[in-house]
């Protein structure tokens, strides 16, 4: 049985943009080291043993499973994710961010790159007065003086402001859903996402195995002719995958993440089936569909027809490389009409046209959010 702890991390940043570094900061502890249960206010500091600009400081609380070891590992992947330069330098320099473990439960640390507490946390205001503000009672087990009686006896002159500016409180997905279904065009991340997702949130993968159907090749050489062949081995094909994924839940993970909704059949067939077999192929779908169990989210990544054949053209498999403009545009149109037709689905759409969230955490974080924050 994994034993949940609870840690106190200082954050603090002086360089770009300060608060979105702290809130997408926030966002990875919580998400991939444990759950943030409490947020102090931020505060204005002066830079602490250099010259420099004003610095934007808070403490969290955070429950996590991970022993000291894998916190510090994680704690330093972060901070390389959000755009912290190490450099091989004694003196204090500006940072992007800096994340500091200040208390692990009750115990006393020290290893080489570890120390818990932090060394020097009683020495500065810019720790004690956010740590108080959201821990004051908590006992530090080397003094043995409560939060509040260390920032009393504290010497340092620095000044220390607080600011109107607030975080926002992560709202864990697992909390909110047990099944996210990731849809767009061709070539819009959706794989990409739910693999992020999935990853990071410890959820169950249902990925869409279009690589293993052997008519795909074959459609994009003679639409004409494998259309109709292709739409119903998809659709067979995600029919099972889905009704077998969504009932099998595993106990071992969070929830569940799907780049596809069997709806993507029907919007596909509209596109590539003349209307006589498209009323067949309809009529296979309407029975189908009533078997297979609705997301709680339905998430539609939106990309502009430019930024579709530039990833197509950049992920090189071969058998996309002729897809038209106008097809994807037809797509498109499908997903909208959809969209339009199933209020009841909760569907978020997200324009990614401009964003990179393969590998810019900062855009990540920001869709992770908009999925986070939809009311249902």
């Amino acid at each position: 049985m994994k034993i949940v702890k609870t840690a106190y991390l200082s954050l603090g940043s002086n360089t770009g943009d300060k608060l979105k570094t702290l809130q997408n900061a926030v966002d990875l502890i919580d998400a991939q080291i444990g759950q943030v249960k409490n947020i102090s206010s931020i505060y204005k500091t002066e830079s602490w043993g250099f010259n420099s600009s004003n610095f934007f400081n808070i403490c969290i609380e955070v429950s996590t499973i991970l022993n000291p070891k894998n916190l510090i590992e994680k704690v330093l992947e972060l901070e390389n994710k959000l755009g912290r330069e190490r450099k091989n330098s004694s003196h204090y320099v500006d940072r992007t961010i800096d994340i500091d473990i200040l208390l692990f439960g009750n115990e006393i640390i020290s290893h080489d790159n570890l120390k818990v507490p932090h060394s020097k946390m009683l020495e500065r205001k810019f720790v004690l007065v956010p740590l108080t503000e959201i821990a004051p009672n908590i006992i530090h087990p080397i003094v043995n003086q409560s939060i509040q009686n260390c920032l009393n006896n504290c010497n340092d002159t620095g000044s220390i402001e607080k600011t109107s500016f607030k975080l926002t409180q992560p709202i864990l997905l697992v909390e909110k859903f047990n099944y996210i279904a990731i849809e767009g065009n061709i070539g819009s991340g959706k794989t990409s996402l739910a693999k992020k997702i999935g990853n990071d949130f410890n959820a169950k993968l249902v990925l869409e195995r279009f690589a293993d159907n052997p008519f795909l090749p074959k459609f994009y050489d003679d639409k004409d002719r494998y259309a109709f062949t292709l739409e119903m081995s998809f659709l067979a094909d995600r029919y099972h995958q889905l009704t077998d994924g969504l009932a099998q839940f595993d106990l071992f993970k969070n929830f569940i993440v799907s780049d596809y909704f069997i709806f993507k059949s029907l919007i596909f067939a509209q596109v590539t089936l003349p209307s006589e077999e498209y009323n067949l192929y309809r009529k296979m779908f309407d029975i189908m569909y009533k078997e297979i169990s609705k997301p709680d989210i339905y998430v539609y990544l939106y990309q502009n027809t430019e930024r579709l054949l530039e990833n197509i053209k950049k992920r090189g498999r071969s058998y996309e490389q002729n897809i038209q403009p106008e097809y994807l545009d037809q797509i498109h149109k499908g997903y909208l009409n959809f969209i339009k037709t199933r209020a009841h689905l909760n569907t978020l759409i997200i324009d990614v046209s401009e964003l990179d969230f393969v590998n810019n955490e900062t855009d990540y974080q920001f869709v992770i959010r908009k999925i986070s924050e939809f009311k249902i």
